[in-house]
């Protein structure tokens, strides 16, 4: 009787408790103006709501007692105030918040165990926003890294198939070894530089993007496997706020067509959600005389809030083909140290691609020997569909758990003609075919007939026949599977978490190669050469089934998988209200294990004619019975210490020290680093890095500065083909991001300042040299103007010259391109915007080939240009 009595008062205790409403308003400090969709939350709690059009927020059955609150709203510093609430009553809390131009207030998610606003952090980050992205007006997602001081991106190669590193660490092949590209807090690839399969080519911005953190150095190296470089983060909407937007882009002055969308909501009951994505097709700022990119991608998440966490569901499809741009033919005279780059009459350098609607179906034989085809304007086709969950839970007694995975399908295509030498005509066809070959076209208008010594002199104005090699690689499997667990303790002022990672990628591929010839011009046609006595002749333009040029080394086919498990932790104290420090360590064990396949020549009836014709005779195939089975281990330690003094709100210094590392993967394979047994070379397993900075961080409403000087020590194993790299390098330098306001008129800049040396190297003579391709400076210098209800910008992108290789004898001249835009708001919701991509039209160049080059004289080089001038308009509406 007792008992039950009790439990009926127990209603009544609680009602007793009382419960009252916070109510208010937010608006832009200066302007005053309304604020919509700012959140306001009671601090260490998940309670909290957004404001609606007109700036108003209302807390409702808030439980009688004091607490702090805290408004914030992106790009603005966020706003903590006290508030003491009375049964039955309502308290009214204003806020007026100002901007935070450099993000210092925003709450750092990438790379960290322990969420703190940018200047509490002991690390240096960028954070770039949506309205930026737009208004830098890249043509593809990896020129927005340009926007990032200390990033280096060469995003010459289309939508993926960028080079791309961090604080001067060099590019020694292609990728981003060194640094993780993730969405969501996920990575793409668990490797960033897997050969054609470059994380980059399975990535995508589009207005689902709420924002993009770049983490360079910092605790990179302990709280992510294989990057201690940093980590780029596309972090999604998640619909806080209801509403969404659908827009069409149109080409001005090239072929293209893209529709993007999204939408995100509030559903009640502590669900909302966010769906968007993208569809584009067109032939590309590149005139291939095809339509080269075509498809697209749809994202979506679902989050159930609980009054101690949150659970939220990801889910992703890619589809996307998309042109890949290689080195192109390049005239340079002059000398090595101060060359001057040209096009080659006919073939221009700043619009032309090495793909064209005469080259596109093809011949070859597949992973078994077996006849097959394949479609050149396939290009780079990733295909993905990916699933992942993230739950965050606050336990009680301080204890939070925080628990992210996903699971991705990853397959596709890699197709790109690249090419191998150019000569004058009469002088490939004799190395091709012996003296007296005669050349003609392989398709087309006077396909077969015999080209005169007058008309290959002349041909297209320069007189040259380029060699190709098709890079026609079956990306059959690479699917990864990720889960990052951790579990978190706050005491006082101190925090300490444990987690634990684990992770797999399938790395499965055939490179089916093939050898062709071709003039040099835009849209370049397929040539036959033919031997004096017939004893010879190409079919269809193709050389040979192989790429003899090379060794007849690339018909490759292996099955690898990678396995990584990393136990780590994170220890944090706040030293005092302004000095926080924070240590964490992490063990990295991985297990590689799978097969790779030799090649042999053969005589294959490749076109199935019943004949074995002179390209038929020696076809590289697969040597299927003899695989090379491997099987080993590695691990490696990394740590990383920091630590961030504030001086007031707007101004803080920080330092750190880390050690980290990065497993090698299929890079190794058909290299010397693996043995005849499977095993690796003792130590060649995986590569490290140590990193010091330093930085200042200011922010005011009107200026935002981030400063950090930085010192590298990279030791790298890494192969290019048939070239083997083992090498270490060492860097310092500065990097700086500002951004200045003041009235209308906003400007944003940043700069890298790189000394690069390699320190050791398998070439004797390299040592002391520059890395290839590593600048001395980056830049890039945004200013915006608004004016009534448009505005203008334009944003000017360089780098001083570059090394073409590690002997440092030809240079790459430093460039300077602009980018523009002007946008107009025509009514409410409805938007038009111009975007104008390298407006000055400028020749610049991001990597070229090991060819030799001979001062004072006319050379022909392969070479990687930025894309000359593309225009494009968006109509968006917003609702």
């Amino acid at each position: 009787m007792q008992l039950t009595l009790l439990l009926l008062m127990v209603p009544v205790i609680s009602f007793a408790q009382g419960t009252g409403v916070i109510k208010g308003k937010i608006t832009d400090k200066k302007t005053g103006e309304p604020l919509v969709g700012a959140s306001v939350l009671i601090k260490g709690t998940y309670t909290g709501t957004i404001t609606d059009a007109n700036g108003n927020y209302q807390l409702t059955k808030v439980k009688a007692g004091s607490f702090d609150l805290v408004a914030q709203f992106i790009s603005y510093n966020k706003v903590q105030k006290s508030v003491t609430v009375k049964d039955g009553q309502t308290a009214t809390v204003n806020f007026a918040l100002s901007q935070d131009l450099i993000g210092l207030d925003q709450v750092v998610v990438t790379g960290v165990v322990n969420p703190k606003s940018a200047i509490n952090s002991s690390v240096s980050l960028t954070s770039l926003k949506p309205k930026a992205m737009e208004e830098f007006s890249a043509t593809t997602t990896a020129e927005l890294f340009k926007n990032i001081p200390g990033v280096h991106s060469e995003s010459t190669g289309g939508e993926g198939n960028a080079n791309i590193s961090v604080r001067g660490v060099p590019i020694s092949t292609g990728g981003a070894k060194f640094l993780q590209l993730q969405e969501d807090g996920m990575p793409v690839m668990q490797f960033g530089d897997i050969s054609f399969g470059n994380a980059d080519i399975f990535l995508r911005s589009d207005q689902t993007v709420a924002r993009v953190e770049a983490l360079k150095g910092g605790s990179a190296s302990t709280l992510a496997s294989n990057s201690p470089a940093g980590i780029i983060n596309f972090i999604s909407k998640t619909g806080v706020k209801k509403g969404g937007s659908i827009g069409t882009t149109i080409g001005l002055d090239y072929q293209t067509f893209r529709t993007d969308f999204d939408y995100g909501a509030p559903l009640g009951n502590g669900f909302r959600f966010n769906i968007g994505g993208f569809y584009r097709e067109g032939v590309g700022p590149r005139n291939a005389g095809f339509t080269a990119n075509k498809g697209g991608q749809i994202k979506a998440n679902f989050t159930k809030e609980f009054d101690k966490g949150y659970v939220r569901l990801y889910l992703k499809h890619l589809n996307d083909r998309a042109i890949s741009y290689m080195p192109m033919p390049v005239m340079v005279t002059g000398t090595g140290s101060n060359p001057t780059y040209k096009s080659i009459p006919g073939f221009d350098l700043k619009h032309a691609a090495l793909q064209s609607p005469y080259f596109i179906h093809q011949l070859s034989v597949d992973a078994n020997g077996n006849s097959r085809s394949f479609n050149m304007a396939d290009g780079m086709h990733p295909i993905s569909d990916a699933v992942g969950a993230e739950f965050n839970f606050d336990l009680g007694n301080g204890w939070t758990v925080h628990d992210r995975g996903q699971l991705a399908f990853n397959h596709g295509s890699f197709n790109s003609p690249f090419p191998v030498s150019l000569k004058p005509a009469d002088e490939m066809a004799t190395s091709l075919a012996g003296a007296g070959a005669t050349l003609s076209y392989a398709n087309g208008a006077n396909a077969g007939t015999p080209l005169t010594q007058s008309q290959l002199s002349n041909l297209n104005g320069n007189g040259l026949l380029m060699l190709l090699h098709t890079f026609d690689v079956q990306l059959n499997n690479l699917d990864n599977f990720t889960n990052d667990v951790h579990i978190s303790k706050q005491l006082d002022n101190f925090h300490v978490t444990a987690g634990y990672y684990h992770a797999s990628q399938r790395i499965a591929m055939t490179w089916l190669w093939q050898t062709y010839l071709t003039d040099v011009q835009n849209q370049p046609r397929l040539m036959n050469v033919a031997s004096a006595d017939s004893s010879f002749y190409s079919e269809g333009g193709l050389t040979a089934h192989g790429v003899p040029a090379w060794g007849n080394c690339c018909t490759r086919g292996y099955d690898m998988t990678y396995t990584i498990d990393a136990p780590y932790a994170n220890m944090g104290v706040d030293v005092t209200d302004k000095l926080n420090v924070d240590a964490s360590v992490r063990y990295d064990m991985g297990d590689a294990f799978g097969y790779y396949l030799g090649n042999e020549q053969a005589q294959v009836d490749v076109n199935k004619d019943g004949n074995i014709s002179p390209v038929e005779q020696s076809v590289t195939v697969l040597d299927n019975s003899n695989p090379h089975p491997v099987s080993y281990s590695y691990h490696y330690a990394s740590y990383s210490v920091g630590a961030n003094y504030k001086f007031d709100a707007h101004k803080a210094v920080f330092a750190r020290y880390s050690k980290g590392g990065r497993a090698n993967a299929d890079r190794l394979l058909y290299t010397p680093f693996i043995t005849a047994a499977g095993k690796t070379v003792k130590g060649l397993s995986n590569d490290g890095i140590k990193q010091a900075e330093l930085g200042f961080k200011y922010n005011s409403p009107v200026a935002g500065i981030f400063l950090t000087g930085f010192y590298n020590h990279v030791d790298e194993q890494n192969t290019e083909f048939n070239k083997i790299i083992n090498n270490k390098y060492k860097s310092y330098g500065a990097e700086l991001e500002t951004v200045i306001r003041t009235g209308n008129l906003n400007i944003n800049s940043g700069g890298t300042f790189t000394k690069a040396e390699i320190t050791k190297s398998l070439t004797a003579d390299n040592v002391g040299n520059t890395p290839r391709r590593v600048p001395t400076l980056m830049y890039n210098i945004s200013p915006s103007y608004t004016i009534g209800k448009g505005a203008l910008g334009m944003s000017l992108v360089g780098t001083t010259k570059v090394y073409s290789q590690d002997d440092n004898s030809v240079v790459l001249p430093g460039f300077a391109y602009v980018n523009a835009f002007a946008n107009y708001a025509i009514t409410k919701g409805l938007s038009l915007r111009v975007n104008v991509n390298n407006l000055t039209n400028t020749l610049g160049f991001t990597e070229m080939e090991a060819d030799p080059f001979t001062n004072n004289s006319v050379n022909y080089m392969r070479a990687r240009p930025i894309t000359g001038r593309a225009t494009t308009m968006t109509v968006t509406y917003s609702f």
